[in-house]
This record gives C-alpha cells, sequence and structure tokens, in this order.
C-alpha cells in the first residue's frame, strides 16, 4: 500500500480539530494536489512543499501524489499543514518511516530553503492534540518555549525539514540554514501600578475594591485628570491570580493573535483599545482566518473602555450578548468560530464633550442637547448590565500632600482574596465561584435569599420602576460582594442599601 498518514490541527477559534493528513501514490502522471476543503494559502503548499524538499535533498516521488485532509468537510486554512503534508507525501515511497510518522503531529510553515517557520497558534493546537491522544508532536524551534507549556506531549522542535526526516528514518545531512525568526514578544512592563499612587478617591477607590471582589462591572464618571484610568489600570493588580486553566485560555488567546508566548501569566489581562476601534476590533473576525478582537484577548481580566461617550453607540452595544453569555461567536460562510469572553467591564467616561458639566468653580460650555447625545451612547441595555457606577470627583488641594490612610495594592488584593473565597464556600454547592456569575433565581430563592424585611428597599426601587429585574439581581450580587467583604455570612439591609446606592447612585 502507497498510503502514508500522519496528523495536523485545524483552528476554528480558540478550538482546534485534529486532522489526519494522508498522501496517497499513484501510477500516473507526475502531479501534487491537495483535497478536503483547504483554503487558497493551504493550496499553495504544493509549491512550498516541493522547493523545500528539493533544497533539503529529499526526492519526492516523480508520480501522482494526492494529499487529503480528512475530515474533509471542516475548513482548513493557513500554512501550519506544511510540515504534515511534506512528510505525508515523502513517506509514500518508504523514505519515512510510516509508523513513526503515523504517531506524530506536525505542526508548521515551511520555508522554500526547508527551514520550519513559527505559525500563530501553535499552543492551542497541541493542546487539541494532546486531548487527541497524540503524544508527539514536532513544531518549528521558534515555537519551543509555546509548545512546552503543554504537559503530557514530547514536543520535538526542528530548524529544518531535514531534522524532521531524519526524526522518522531518513538518511539526509544537515543543511546549514539560519533558524526562523521567532515572533517579537510584546513588551511587558515589570512593575505593577499600586492603587496607593491614587490621591484621595477614597468612595471610587473602595467600589473598585467591591467590583474585584465579586467580579463586577463598573462605570466611573467624572471629569477629565481625577484619576479614573489610573484606578482602572490598578484593577488587574488586585484580582486574585489565575488558575491553570485560566492562564492557558488566556495564553492561547495571545498564541491566536500572533504574540510570542514562553510563559504562562498569572496576573490577569488588561485591554484598553482606543475610542476609534471598530467592531471588528472589539469583537474580532477576519474573512478567511479568524482573530480574537479585545473582548476575547479581555478575557478572564478586564476590558476598559476609556472616553466611553466618544466610542460609537454600535460598538458599546456589541458588548451586551458577551457580558450576558461570556462567550463571542462570529459566524463567517462554512464556519462559526466561538471564543470565551469572561471579562470584567470598567466604563470611564466625562460627564459631557467638555468634561465641566456639573463641576464645580468650572464652566461647561456644551449644550443640553450635546450633553444628551454624548451620553446617550450608552444605552439603557448597556447601563442595564453594568453592576457598579461611581462618581469620581476633583481632589482638593489639601489632600495633595498625601494620604496616610491610602489603600495599597497588596491590602487590597488580600481583602479581594478573603471576599472571594468566602464567596467560594458559600457556593460550593453551585456550578458558580464568584457573585456576579450567580443565577437570579438562586439569589432571590435559593438557600441564601435574604427575609422580606432585609430586601424591602430593593422591592420598592423594582416596584416604583427603577431597576429592572436584571438590575434587581445585579444589585444582589453585588450586596453579597460587600457582605464578603465585611466577613458577614447573611445579607443585612445595610447591603442592600449600599449596594443600591452604587448602582443608582449617579442617576438619582
Amino acid at each position: 500500500m502507497s498510503v502514508a498518514r500522519t496528523w495536523s490541527v485545524a483552528l476554528v477559534g480558540l478550538e482546534g480539530a485534529v486532522v489526519e493528513v494522508e498522501a496517497d501514490l499513484s501510477r500516473q502522471l507526475p502531479d501534487f494536489r491537495i483535497i478536503g476543503l483547504p483554503d487558497k494559502s493551504l493550496g499553495e503548499a504544493v509549491q512550498r512543499v516541493h522547493n523545500a524538499c528539493a533544497n533539503c535533498a529529499l526526492a519526492l516521488p516523480r508520480r501522482r501524489i494526492t494529499v487529503n485532509l480528512s475530515p474533509a468537510s471542516l475548513p482548513k486554512h493557513g500554512s501550519g499543514f506544511d510540515v504534515a503534508i511534506a512528510v505525508a507525501a515523502l513517506a509514500t515511497d518508504g523514505l519515512l518511516d510510516r509508523a513513526s510518522v503515523a504517531e506524530t503531529a506536525h505542526l508548521g510553515e515551511l520555508g522554500l530553503d526547508g527551514r520550519l517557520r513559527p505559525v500563530p497558534g501553535i499552543l492551542p493546537a497541541v493542546l487539541a492534540a494532546a486531548k487527541a491522544r497524540i503524544r508527539q508532536v514536532v513544531v518549528p524551534v521558534a515555537n519551543r518555549a509555546e509548545a512546552e507549556l503543554v504537559s503530557g506531549v514530547r514536543v520535538i522542535a526542528a530548524a529544518h525539514l531535514a531534522e524532521v526526516a531524519r526524526l522518522h528514518g531518513a538518511e539526509v545531512d544537515d543543511p546549514e540554514l539560519p533558524t526562523a525568526p521567532a515572533t517579537a514578544a510584546p513588551p511587558t512592563d515589570p512593575t505593577t501600578p499600586d492603587l496607593a499612587d491614587v490621591i484621595g478617591q477614597q468612595d471610587a477607590v473602595e467600589a473598585l475594591i467591591v467590583a474585584a471582589a465579586g467580579g463586577h462591572n463598573l462605570l466611573m464618571t467624572g471629569p477629565p485628570g481625577v484619576g479614573k484610568t489610573m484606578l482602572a489600570r490598578r484593577l488587574p493588580g488586585i484580582l486574585p491570580e489565575l488558575d491553570e486553566a485560566a492562564a492557558l485560555t488566556v495564553a492561547s488567546i495571545r498564541s491566536l493573535s500572533g504574540e510570542s508566548v514562553t510563559r504562562l501569566d498569572r496576573t490577569p489581562p488588561f485591554e484598553a483599545p482606543h475610542h476609534s476601534a471598530s467592531i471588528a476590533a472589539l469583537v474580532g473576525g477576519g474573512s478567511r482566518v479568524v482573530r480574537p478582537g479585545a473582548i476575547a484577548r479581555a478575557s478572564e481580566g478586564v476590558l476598559f473602555l476609556d472616553e466611553a461617550g466618544e466610542h460609537s453607540g454600535g460598538t458599546l452595544d456589541a458588548l451586551r450578548q458577551p457580558l450576558e453569555s461570556g462567550t463571542i461567536t462570529i459566524h463567517r460562510a462554512g464556519f462559526v468560530a466561538t471564543f470565551p469572553a469572561r471579562f470584567q467591564l470598567v466604563l470611564a467616561t466625562n460627564p459631557c464633550p467638555c468634561g465641566n458639566h456639573g463641576v464645580r468653580g468650572a464652566e461647561c460650555i456644551c449644550t443640553p442637547m450635546a450633553i444628551r447625545r454624548y451620553l446617550g451612547r450608552l444605552s439603557g441595555p448597556l447601563l442595564d448590565r453594568i453592576d457598579i457606577e461611581s462618581s469620581v470627583t476633583r481632589v482638593a488641594v489639601a489632600r495633595t500632600r498625601g494620604d496616610v490612610d491610602a489603600v495599597t495594592t497588596a491590602s487590597a488584593r488580600e481583602r479581594v482574596r478573603t471576599a472571594r473565597a468566602r464567596a467560594a464556600a458559600r457556593l460550593t454547592e453551585t456550578p458558580w465561584r464568584t457573585n456576579s456569575a450567580v443565577s437570579g433565581v438562586w439569589l432571590r430563592q435559593g438557600p441564601c435569599a435574604p427575609a422580606p424585611s432585609v430586601r424591602r428597599p430593593l422591592d420598592a426601587a423594582l416596584q416604583r420602576g427603577a431597576i429592572t429585574l436584571r438590575g434587581y439581581d445585579r444589585v444582589l450580587r453585588v450586596a453579597w460582594s460587600i457582605a464578603d467583604l465585611a466577613g458577614r455570612e447573611r445579607l443585612e439591609s445595610d447591603d442592600i442599601g449600599r449596594a443600591l446606592y452604587l448602582k443608582k447612585g449617579l442617576r438619582g
């Protein structure tokens, strides 16, 4: 039999599907064909494989080679199949050990000189191979560190095709070729900004800690220069470190985005797209290769939209579905890609276009219509998904000399850790671990539901139309976070009152 088989991985969103790459050698005129729903870049692999094999002194059989990518109904794209196609083609006439080839997955792009070039998405691809019980994976040298983050898989890093062929039993010399360079890693700031740098703003700092304790969405409104961005950038520092699964998810999304991943970062990610960003930049997309947007890159961390009033209404409304479902789904002709979207949303906005509306001692030059249009971009359905609304005001001159009672990041992180541990213990018998994820039915009717006398102010707000039922549940979630920070086992009227103020304090 002249059929040789090996494995590769097709990525659709964050999910990888193992693809069987089988090559058949038939007694017909020399030809090289790839079937199995390849895209244009994958169809061009024929020429890359031909040249790479010739330049590595690996002769392809001079007969018809047909390479099938199975399952044929699954769309395949990109150049990451090059190495698998070359190895399967070379194994058809016995140049490579077919048994060795069949138990190995091959990932990577081929250069015309035979070098293995790095490709994005190596981490989720190796994870998919590990789930399929493939125990040996060949990757480009530049992707070695990323692939080795997956346990239970033997990672073989190769610099060129001849090295891969020798792994499978071919007798071929190593060509003297430089290693293909890796993608440059994004610059990282080794220092974490401290919450103590924020002068004054005790109410805003406390609101930030409550948001961190329960994983709540936050809106900060105030004039320019009062510290809204400072507060938002310090939120990841007070959040608990990511566990193994969450860190792998974050690293996989970064890998799909084309970033170089060399280690598992335990700090929650922080994404702050510019207000001119399009819906596609926020949600993600692409015609043939879908790349994650800011929403997916912020998963397990914080999505911060500064100058929220400057974002287009359509861009902001695109957040509504991911906030509810925790996922973002992108539909394209022929496939559907799904990315995680479990993020904390932090919005910051000025009270008006000039920023001086309602500010003591400042003159606002905006017309009432301009103010309504500016704040109207924050639609009612979006605001209904905001748990905490904090008003940030200017700091008095006397307080700029220092704040001896300033809250540090370390102390805030410890308070958040303790509160989350208390919430996790209370929710042990449920599928949830943070207050922001608890269902409304469990909050209102579960074993920890507040007594009617405790929730009376909340019932009154719902009856007069001040909040919706979704807002009712969100107030209960915030109240539980306040109680967890205070070390209480049951909700009290003060917790409900404080949560109602944090929800409706800005708009009466």
